[in-house]
């Protein structure tokens, strides 16, 4: 690093997202590296918060010492998770092997979208594009990283010449720290299927790069909703539902002690023979909470 100027890197996590300030995350850098590479600066920085292990790449803009602003307004920054990075460096082989083999450019034989070879890569809500593109200042890999559902999109652009040196250096990392993002490896368990009237819920268990989460689906014919309950509260969740449904059976139980004990017009005595019982907490229906008909 250049003595008089200072990277200044983000508190941010593996899915891109900025952490306000004074809310400092469990974030720990454990390795980073920096590539000259022709007038571009980039930084490789291995990190570790409680959701798993990534890399970030940052091109730097040397007049600010902070990540590079594109003419667009987006970040010249990727985040990827470490088995991402050994997926990407793979992929830099082979885009290398390719630019090796391309002749001299040739202004009149270029595509109409600069583009001369192109890849992509998913991991969980994240996209990946890697396009090697040519334009009049040269050819250069362009990488693109989107979140589903209308989340950033943010961007490097490489030199084609130092793509086997940003191989070499990703390489270095994952000999250092793997390529385990960490997090939960076992078998989920299967979802399940209730129905309720007309209306069918569906408890499905799932993974991503926050952690283990279940999705439950209220579906009929012509509606659907979700919520999304993260496992680090399942068990609150649980403790409240089983409250609700302890109280409402207890209510249940009063309002039939009190349907049958209750006078009964133009006289006393019981109605229709002899009194039965209340029913106790044990029949009656913890889920839907209803009293079954006594006959």
């Amino acid at each position: 690093m250049e003595p008089d100027m200072e990277y200044h890197g983000q508190g941010m996590d593996a899915g891109g997202n900025n952490f306000d300030s004074g809310q400092q995350p469990q974030e720990q850098e454990l390795a980073t590296k920096m590539l000259q590479i022709q007038s571009k600066r980039f930084y490789l920085d291995v990190k570790q918060n409680r959701r798993g292990r990534f890399i970030k790449v940052a091109e730097i803009d040397d007049r600010t010492g902070y990540v590079r602003i594109g003419a667009d307004g987006r970040r010249s920054q990727i985040f990827l998770a470490m088995s991402t990075a050994a997926e990407f460096r793979d992929h830099l082989s082979s885009f290398s092997d390719f630019y090796s083999s391309l002749g001299p450019p040739n202004p009149d034989n270029v595509p109409d979208d600069g583009k001369l070879k192109s890849e992509m890569m998913l991991k969980d809500n994240r996209r990946y594009y890697l396009d090697l593109k040519e334009n009049s200042r040269g050819r250069f890999l362009r990488v693109s990283q989107t979140i589903t559902r209308g989340g950033p999109r943010s961007q490097i652009a490489l030199p084609a010449q130092g793509m086997i040196e940003f191989r070499d250096a990703l390489t270095d990392l994952l000999d250092d720290f793997g390529t385990d993002d960490g997090g939960f490896k076992g078998e989920l368990p299967e979802g399940r299927h209730l129905r309720v009237d007309n209306k069918n819920f569906y408890f499905d268990i799932g993974q991503n790069n926050r952690g283990i989460y279940m999705k439950v689906s209220e579906v009929k014919s012509n509606f659907r909703t979700a919520i999304t309950v993260p496992e680090k509260c399942w068990t609150r969740f649980r403790d409240i539902l089983a409250d609700y449904c302890d109280k409402m059976c207890r209510a249940h139980q009063q309002n039939a002690e009190n349907h049958q004990s209750g006078p009964i017009p133009g006289g006393s005595g019981v109605r229709g023979g002899p009194s039965q019982p209340a029913p106790s907490s044990s029949d009656i229906d913890t889920f839907s909470c209803n009293v079954p008909n006594r006959i």
